[in-house]
């Protein structure tokens, strides 16, 4: 469930979860530089009493204490807000993965893949960052100026003013570093979702990538990509690298100090400046300048960490797929859509007015020419997509009204394209079901004609898959995700046409576990091979989104419509053989 209900402002909503520990680090810090500030004072006072051996051992000791209470402090300061980062990291990242699950699948096509890993891991990351570094870095940038400061213009004005002559300059040069940072950043951030997903692109592809063009084309994208990546952070260096140069070297120690001796040096041969007060600003100037320069830093690192939430804050605020007050329960496994329509943009209509009902224990085929909507149309039925007018019914209840996990508990849904989890195959098949038994797993996956080559395996059903199933041939893939769906047993059966790109073999295998998983169940199932579904009760043709024809196979022939031009087609293509080796067979 998602846990961050209000909306994201900057990296400070995003760390609600760790804000005691936030406030413990930053406490430390403070501790740690004042007393490092008073550890710098004993040195003065010791050097101003160095010929009172009594006196300057005291001050001697208390310099210790003062030393080891500010090195403890930094240690813990740093210790509490690194494990409160690695928590928090711990807390969005299964946050964000499970509101994702409940989100529209639509969002998180729009998003792409290279995004959401970006939010997930990177935009996380940058958080973690955030926690670990510079929670401790505002306490200690801020404190000590603000305990110095005052301190330096009580003791002698004059050798304030040169402790803090190069902090305008520097402040001034570093403003110009950061000036349009936030705008440069997401140009940047940008640049690099766009290289994530041309690698993600480029590695999921990779078999057709090479069969087709050596990789070249992908290559050039990908090329592309990173070419406006290393432009864009080239613009960025070049904007900043001067004034951020500058600004960095006027905070640190040298410059100041140089100011500083040389101001002391003249005060103290006109007498107007005791040694101890020279050697305190030596040691204070110094402190001051570098405590300065990570307030610099903290700048970079909130606006860094601000954009990282806001985008987090972008899918927390996508909102997830709305949950009945009143969930109600279907009475069958009877499916209607009444007056369904439904499009992805306003501006494209992918569903228009679709009125069905199929009732339960019927198989339904659903045909069309290419892009009629017919995946479309079986996705509503889970609910990937909410309806945009009409409503879907299960068993007399809608969709809406009905809870995620009451409609998943109904529904079985085996896509074209296979989705196996880089795990075992056991783990793969019980994916729905995680207690079932070893005799459970085992008889779903007789049933799926799979049992056979598990067991052929090295390591049988402990097997590791390898990633998207990528150690398995398309059938045997195919096979375990219907092991899956035997195993959960759902009432409806959704096939996005399981046998599409199958061997004759693996496609006689796999008709055979789909007849074990649909019997007695309701079937809907998308054909591109009209001839497998012929004996359905009822074959649906859309077209361009709607429904023109309805009826079984000899009703929909005999009515010479779209069917019967896309069955005369397939049976043409079934004929169909290369020319050249027709000559050479005659």
């Amino acid at each position: 469930m998602n846990t961050f209900n209000q909306p994201i402002a900057g990296a400070w909503d995003l760390t609600i979860p760790v804000r005691k520990q936030e406030y413990l680090a930053i406490g430390l810090a403070v501790i740690n530089s004042l007393t490092n500030l008073i550890s710098l004072i004993f040195i003065a006072l010791i050097a101003r009493d160095i010929h009172e051996p009594k006196f300057g051992m005291a001050m001697a000791n208390l310099d210790a204490i003062a030393v080891a209470i500010s090195l403890f402090t930094r240690i813990w300061s740093f210790r509490v807000s690194h494990l409160a980062a690695y928590r928090l990291e711990n807390i969005l990242r299964t946050a964000l993965t499970a509101h994702l699950a409940t989100v529209s699948l639509g969002y998180t096509q729009t998003l792409g893949a290279g995004t959401i890993k970006k939010i997930v891991q990177d935009d996380v990351r940058a958080l973690h960052g955030f926690v670990a570094d510079s929670v401790p870095l505002f306490g200690r940038a801020y404190t000590t100026p603000i305990a110095t400061l005052p301190l330096l213009f009580i003791v002698d004005w004059r050798m304030a003013l040169a402790s803090i002559a190069t902090l305008p300059i520097g402040l001034g040069a570093m403003s110009l570093a950061m000036k349009d940072y936030a705008q440069k950043r997401e140009e940047y951030d940008r640049a690099n979702e766009n290289i994530n997903s041309t690698v993600i692109e480029f590695v999921q592809g990779m078999q057709v990538v090479r069969t087709f063009d050596n990789g070249t084309s992908s290559f050039d994208r990908y090329q592309q990509s990173l070419d406006l990546f290393t432009q864009k952070l080239r613009d960025w260096t070049e904007a900043t690298i001067a004034s951020g140069r500058v600004g960095t070297l006027l905070f640190k120690s040298l410059p100041g100090l140089i100011i500083v001796l040389g101001v002391g040096i003249y005060l103290t041969i006109q007498g107007t400046l005791e040694i101890p007060i020279l050697v305190l600003f030596l040691l204070l100037s110094a402190n001051l300048n570098t405590s300065l320069e990570p307030i610099m830093l903290l700048n970079s690192f909130i606006s860094e960490a601000r954009a990282s939430a806001l985008r987090i804050g972008s899918i927390f605020a996508e909102p997830a797929l709305a949950q009945p007050t009143d969930p109600q329960m279907p009475q069958d496994s009877s499916i209607a859509f009444k007056d369904v329509s439904f499009s992805y943009d306003p501006d494209r209509q992918i569903l228009q007015n679709i009125d069905l009902d199929l009732a339960a224990g019927t198989v339904t085929a659903i045909v069309g020419l290419s892009g009629a909507g017919k995946t479309t149309l079986l996705r509503l039925i889970p609910r990937f997509w909410d309806v945009s007018s009409g409503s879907i019914e299960i068993g007399g209840v809608d969709l809406r009204q009905m809870t995620t996990d009451t409609l998943m508990s109904w529904i079985s849904f085996v896509f074209q394209d296979t989705f196996l989890v880089n795990d075992s195959i056991r783990a793969n098949i019980c994916l729905g079901k995680p207690d079932a038994t070893t005799a459970e797993i085992e008889a779903a996956a007789q049933s799926a004609c799979a049992h056979d080559f598990i067991l052929n395996l090295a390591d049988g059903y402990n097997t590791i898959v390898g990633e998207r199933g990528t150690r398995l041939s398309g059938g045997e893939r195919q096979r375990i995700t219907i092991s899956r769906a035997i195993l959960q047993n759902n009432p409806i059966v959704i096939l996005d046409e399981a046998t599409a790109f199958a061997d004759p073999e693996n496609e006689l295998l796999i008709q055979q576990a789909i007849a074990a998983l649909t019997q007695g169940k309701t079937l809907v199932v998308v054909a591109h091979r009209l001839a497998t579904i012929q004996n359905a009760d009822r074959i649906v043709v859309l077209d361009r989104g709607k429904v023109v024809e309805q009826g079984n196979h000899s009703e929909l022939i005999a009515s010479a419509g779209l069917y019967f031009r896309l069955w005369n087609t397939a049976q043409t293509a079934r004929n169909w053989q290369l020319s050249a080796r027709s000559r050479m067979l005659t």
